[in-house]
């Protein structure tokens, strides 16, 4: 057993796994067990919700009736995300920080194994507030964890003959996403946060979380499907 590693991990969950259409207890309850397995063998983590399909419903429907503007759809997003952190703050009752955490910049006095976080404020995505909580707390790995098994040179919806990146830099990453930040975005790491990951040199792995065996295998040092920008 690898009981000595006691890094701090960070994981961006994606709303898409926690809500994907009604809320998945499934899945839960295997992240559940995961994250605590790996926390009785020394790791601590970090966990930062994303707003998913519970944001994007939220924003349509304000949208629709009335027009509004991206400042405005980011607020109805981050509460959406405040919404999932807590359904996860409660599923870690008893081994997560009593408080889920908004600002990731501010000094965070955690004697639990678990942190739960979400969205902070308008202008960026989820994606850069886990990379300014890696920071924050000197963690050097950070988990994507969302609905696709690696990173393509294309778009595979758009593209029969995009091809899988198994590891990329953040250089060559950063020309194959958009450049700009938009609230809705579908980009396998939102660019703001790639930018602050590349300053900060920090190692972000993408893997799909609805194969939870794989991020336990990426955490364990073997062999995994994903794609790891560094």
């Amino acid at each position: 057993m690898n009981a000595i590693k006691r890094e701090r991990v960070v994981v961006s969950v994606g709303g898409s796994l926690i809500v994907p259409d009604a809320i998945d207890v499934d899945f839960l309850t295997q992240f559940k067990a995961l994250i605590l397995e790996k926390v009785q063998r020394g790791f601590t983590f970090s966990i930062i919700a994303g707003g998913g399909k519970t944001a994007r419903r939220y924003q349509d429907a304000a949208n629709a009736v009335t027009p509004l503007s991206r400042h405005d759809l980011d607020w109805i997003g981050i509460h959406a995300t405040r919404l999932n952190a807590q359904l996860l703050r409660n599923i870690f009752v008893g081994y997560a920080h009593p408080q889920v955490i908004k600002n990731p910049t501010i000094d965070i006095e955690a004697e639990e194994p678990i942190i739960i976080a979400a969205g902070w404020q308008p202008g960026c995505s989820t994606d850069y507030d886990a990379v300014l909580m890696a920071k924050n707390l000197g963690a050097t790995r950070l988990v994507n964890l969302s609905n696709i098994d690696y990173v393509y040179d294309s778009d595979p919806k758009k593209n029969p003959h995009a091809k899988k990146i198994e590891k990329i830099s953040w250089s060559d990453f950063r020309e194959i996403i958009p450049k700009e930040w938009d609230p809705g975005l579908s980009s396998p790491f939102d660019p703001v946060a790639a930018k602050e990951a590349e300053s900060l040199g920090l190692e972000v792995a993408i893997i799909n979380g609805t194969k939870l065996q794989e991020f336990s295998s990426y955490l364990d040092d073997k062999p995994f499907i994903g794609t790891v920008i560094s």
